[in-house]
């Protein structure tokens, strides 16, 4: 006599939207590495549908977008609650402020009692966010912090509690970047005689965008060779056109918009810079390490696990123009460094997690809070 196969356990992945960001990319590698025969995904996201929702579709992930006009349509905590007693979850794990703090609400009101909320960032912009996140975080069991230094701030800054707490890293598909074509450089309207360097991010005040044209200004009569290649859609997307028109930095700086090969476009790059002023743990620093880019990066959180300054990479303070200048100019005029940057930064990667790893780690949660044995052979 044989067991009845289980049902598998319905699991709600609530975020704030599904552009292609990094929390974004993350919550789809997480929930489609959830092994189907236990778990049974869903995705909301608060917004309109996003570009992430096709590929999560592809993996047969139903997508709901609640279609929110801001930040804070009251609306959609109505809709979130509708949807959470019609699809009666078990468990809801919620990414970014907005998410977390309207799922749990949504939660309580439509009577899911285990809640693990996703803190993917050392929030700077306004300390309203750490108030609420504490007023209302004895609605959530846990609280997966993305890397060590994001669960320290929350306990200092935010004051969160840090029983509640823990880190799950991101993960990383080292074989993807490093086996990557490389573009032809033409495509991207430079010669083979450049050096380009590489910026992947949102245009938005947090990455540090502004102080890359500083950079690219400073730095255009040493290198009149340099090519700057900023990949990434955002708000900013017009000021800093207007920037590079008024500077005259047309020639030096391209902004390429949203990409779907950053693969390809880091096998291009001779170099990756990443200004950001605050962060969780950086995907695209990961997938440079693991592309074989020299880096030069801010010391935003989540670095100091990854790379060494001085060792397998430059590191500056965020917002230090004149010190990432001096990084990058160091780099360019010193090709043996830049190669023995690189190829440190890929051995340490290749020591990071996986995906499928932390889609694990994320079912191992899940089953002690809801307290189901973990299957026969796994992990």
């Amino acid at each position: 006599m044989t067991d009845e196969p289980s049902t598998p356990v319905p699991v709600i992945f609530c975020i704030t939207d599904l552009d292609s960001g990094g929390a974004e990319r993350a919550l789809t590698r997480i929930a489609g590495r959830l092994e189907r025969a236990e778990w049974d995904p869903t995705v909301i996201c608060l917004g309109p549908r996003g570009e992430m929702a096709d590929e999560l579709e592809s993996l047969r992930i139903p997508v709901i977008a609640l279609g929110a006009t801001s930040r804070w349509d009251a609306r959609i905590l109505f809709r979130l609650v509708a949807a959470f007693k019609r699809l009666r979850p078990a468990v809801v794990q919620t990414f970014l402020f907005h998410a977390n703090l309207l799922g749990r609400l949504a939660a309580r009101l439509a009577g899911v009692r285990c809640v693990v909320g996703g803190i993917r960032v050392a929030e700077r912009r306004s300390k309203w966010y750490h108030r609420l996140d504490r007023w209302t975080e004895f609605l959530v069991r846990r609280q997966v912090c993305v890397s060590e230094e994001v669960r320290r701030f929350s306990v200092e800054t935010a004051r969160l509690s840090a029983d509640k707490l823990l880190v799950i890293p991101n993960g990383i598909e080292v074989t993807r970047f490093e086996t990557a074509t490389p573009l032809p450089r033409q495509s991207l309207g430079c010669s083979d005689d450049d050096q380009l360097a590489l910026c992947v991010g949102r245009l938005d005040p947090q990455k540090g965008m502004h102080a890359l044209l500083d950079v690219a200004g400073r730095l255009r009569d040493t290198f009149p060779r340099l090519r700057w290649l900023l990949a990434g859609e955002g708000a900013l997307r017009q000021t800093l056109q207007q920037r590079i028109r008024e500077e005259h930095l047309e020639g030096v700086v391209r902004l390429l918009g949203r990409r779907e090969d950053i693969p390809e476009l880091m096998r291009t790059a001779d170099l990756f810079v990443f200004p950001s002023l605050w962060e969780g743990q950086p995907n695209v620093v990961l997938e440079a390490m693991a592309a074989r880019l020299p880096i030069v990066t801010t010391a935003v959180e989540g670095v100091g696990g990854l790379l060494e300054a001085g060792v397998s990479a430059e590191i500056v303070p965020p917002g230090d123009v004149s010190a990432l200048a001096s990084s990058v100019a160091s780099l360019l005029e010193n090709e043996e460094m830049r190669s023995q940057y690189a190829a440190r930064a890929f051995v340490r990667v290749t020591a990071c997690p996986t995906w499928e790893s932390v889609s694990e780690e994320y079912a191992k949660l899940y089953r002690e809070l809801l307290s189901v044995p973990q299957p026969a052979g796994s992990g």
